[in-house]
């Protein structure tokens, strides 16, 4: 296996976020690109620097969860929103969907808000 060529070494941090704020809505998307826990230039977040420590904090644990037991959520309701992560995230290809229809969901979109682009819906305000 050979190295990347110079110039086209992949980001630590590549993603993308598409983001609807319910059915019909328009869709937003946002990129993070990062090296070193350093926001790029082609970031299109609004907090750049905010989704990296919620990545640092919580990435891992999200985009590539352990298996264990189920897990019991509250079976309450915190919106319409969805959001769909790609990418890659220290190596490793991300293909995550948020949306905020249990407990356990909107626990998972607070923890990473910030990656999903700050805007209505997306804190988690319930």
């Amino acid at each position: 296996m050979t190295a990347p060529a110079q110039g086209n070494a992949p980001h630590e941090v590549d993603l993308t976020v598409r983001l609807t704020e319910g059915p019909g809505a328009p869709e937003y998307s946002f990129r993070l690109i990062a090296d070193g826990g350093i926001p790029g230039a082609g970031s299109t977040l609004p907090d750049p620097v905010a989704a990296l420590e919620a990545l640092r904090l919580h990435g891992e644990a999200i985009f590539f969860p352990v298996p264990g037991p189920p897990k019991l959520c509250t079976q309450q309701y915190g919106g319409p929103q969805v959001a769909v992560v790609t990418g890659h995230y220290r190596g490793r290809e991300v293909h995550c969907e948020f949306s905020r229809t249990d407990g356990c969901e909107i626990a998972r979109w607070r923890a990473l808000a910030p990656v999903l682009g700050g805007i209505a819906g997306s804190t988690g305000a319930v």
